[in-house]
Order: structure tokens, then C-alpha cells, then sequence
């Protein structure tokens, strides 16, 4: 009818696509890409790898490897796990792998060996308290 004019509104229905569930990197990497609107090729050139990397990540075929997780990190806008509730050693591990960091690296700037590292992580040992505050330091401030 002409005189009256009535607008339906609702949101668009959710894609299929869309991650149900948020268990993986590769899930919230996908998440991520459909809020911003992005192709696949989009994000792996942001990130500096391919297309075919980035699908492997969101269905989780694979793992990204040390290098891409800060920059995941730095798209996402978030870190995907909280890690508070975590023992001491799988805390450092995250922290170091969320830095890009591997043991070996890790060791250098705290000035140990990286099977110390590795003790340290796998909750085997604990630093001692110059260690343990180097080691804070040392993730705080390494970007």
C-alpha cells in the first residue's frame, strides 16, 4: 500500500563459514579475518606468507611456526589463550612463543643455556630469584 511504509530490519544470518568455536590460532585467525571483511590472500599478504599457509592454519592442517605468531598476535588485536591459569613453565613457554622467540634465543638474552629453558618449561626446575628477574625483564621488554 502506498501510504504505509514499514522497513524490516534483522541481521544478516551468520556464515557458515564462520568458527563455532574458538580452540585454535587457526580458528580465531579465521574469525578474525571474516569481522574485518578480508580474503584469505588479503591476510597472508599481511602476515608475509601464502594463501595456501593461511587455509592450512584455518583448518588447522597446520601450525604456524615461531616466526608468524607475534604477527598473528598483532592482527588478531589479542592474545587467543589466557595463560594465567597456567603453570609457571607453560606461562614462559607462551610468553615466548607469543614473542617469536625460541628456546635457544630465549636462553641468550637471559644469559643461560636453553636446556635450562627447556627445565624450565617442562616445570622440571625454577629460576633462581637474579634469573627469575632477568627472565621477566627479558619477556616484558623483547618485542
Amino acid at each position: 500500500m502506498p501510504f504505509c511504509k514499514v522497513a524490516l530490519r534483522a541481521q544478516n544470518p551468520v556464515s557458515p563459514a564462520y568458527p563455532k568455536e574458538l580452540k585454535s590460532l587457526g580458528n580465531h585467525l579465521k574469525k578474525r579475518r571474516l569481522d574485518l571483511k578480508m580474503l584469505q590472500k588479503e591476510v597472508a599478504e599481511k602476515l608475509g606468507t601464502t594463501v595456501c599457509t593461511v587455509r592450512n592454519w584455518e583448518k588447522n592442517r597446520s601450525n604456524p611456526s615461531l616466526v608468524f605468531i607475534p604477527k598473528i598476535i598483532r592482527f588478531l588485536g589479542y592474545t587467543p589463550y589466557d595463560t594465567s591459569n597456567q603453570d609457571f613453565g607453560k606461562q614462559i613457554a607462551a610468553k615466548r612463543q607469543f614473542l617469536g622467540l625460541s628456546q635457544k634465543q630465549l636462553a641468550h638474552h637471559v644469559g643461560v643455556d636453553p636446556s635450562t629453558i627447556r627445565s624450565w618449561e617442562k616445570g622440571r626446575r625454577r629460576p633462581e630469584k637474579n634469573l627469575l628477574k632477568k627472565l621477566a625483564v627479558n619477556l616484558l621488554e623483547i618485542r
